[in-house]
């Protein structure tokens, strides 16, 4: 049995559909049952919340492996980093090590650590300092920036929309965007790699590193127009950008992230979504474009 935790949620919907075409019995740990019962007929739903350990327990009886991709990333109180990211995580780990679960995958993130001024990175880093010291193997997957999430956000709407995009600073940092479904990819991976994995951490990010100025080209290429830039100074006024993808694009632009992930994509048998292919897909599914 593989326990699901945050199946409802972008990453997690999709390991969840993958595991179940693959005929894995599935188990969900949710707040929401009915919901995902209508969803996922065959899951086997689990009423529970990270943030209260008494109800992980029976989630975690009888299950092989745990695959969490929770966060209180898009959520609103009592959701926080602190309630879900660090606490939750850490309730998780030690139920299921109680459980005698013998895998546990973590979704955490690239640059987590103990010590990280971040407060999201900072949870992460705790939560896999607790499960390296667990009993159970594990699977930590550290991806970079999420493709699906900020790129949409950032450049592709107002893109779309013809509006500036806003950058804050110059937007030449390199990082290694990710494809969201990458990710779900390796997490199936794992499952069936050959051997027991220990403690083993997977770095992950897309087939080269980009800058935004590289996500703003590929969108003009793609509409086959001119796409304006706004630029601000770091903790400047951004516009009309949410406040958590300015502090976000504040930190990106103080470092740069590339991942290689040759020997990683060869040894999984997973190939990185490149950002033309995801710029074409994003494209082609939005309802209108503006012309130029």
């Amino acid at each position: 049995m593989i326990l699901i935790v945050g199946a409802t949620g972008d990453l997690g919907s999709r390991i969840t559909d993958a595991l179940l075409q693959q005929g894995e019995p599935v188990r969900a740990l949710t707040r929401d049952g009915a919901s995902v019962a209508e969803r996922w007929p065959g899951v086997d739903v689990v009423t529970g919340d990270l943030k209260e350990p008494g109800t992980l327990s029976a989630a975690c009886t009888g299950v092989d492996t745990v695959i969490t991709t929770a966060n209180a990333t898009s959520r609103t109180a009592p959701d926080t980093v602190e309630s879900v990211d660090l606490t939750g995580n850490l309730n998780l780990i030690e139920a299921a090590e109680n459980a005698g679960v013998r895998l546990f995958v973590f979704v955490s993130a690239l640059g987590a650590a103990p010590d990280h001024p971040m407060p999201l990175l900072r949870a992460k880093g705790l939560s896999e300092e607790r499960l390296r010291a667990s009993g159970m193997a594990s699977v930590i997957l550290q991806p970079d920036v999420f493709m699906d999430r900020l790129i949409p956000i950032v450049v592709g709407d107002p893109a779309l929309s013809n509006r500036p995009v806003t950058l804050v600073g110059d937007g030449d940092r390199h990082h290694s965007f990710v494809a969201m479904g990458d990710v779900a990819a390796y997490a199936l991976a794992v499952l069936q790699h050959d051997g027991e994995p220990g403690h083993q951490t997977i770095r992950i990010g897309g087939p080269r590193p980009l800058s935004w100025r590289d996500v703003v080209a590929a969108f003009e290429h793609e509409l086959d127009r001119r796409v304006a830039v706004h630029t601000v100074p770091p903790g400047g006024p951004a516009g009309d950008l949410p406040d958590f993808v300015v502090q976000l694009l504040t930190a990106l632009e103080g470092y740069d992230s590339p991942v290689d992930m040759t020997l990683t994509s060869a040894t999984f048998g997973v190939e990185p979504t490149d950002l033309e292919s995801f710029v074409h897909a994003f494209v082609s599914a939005a309802p209108t474009s503006v012309p130029s």
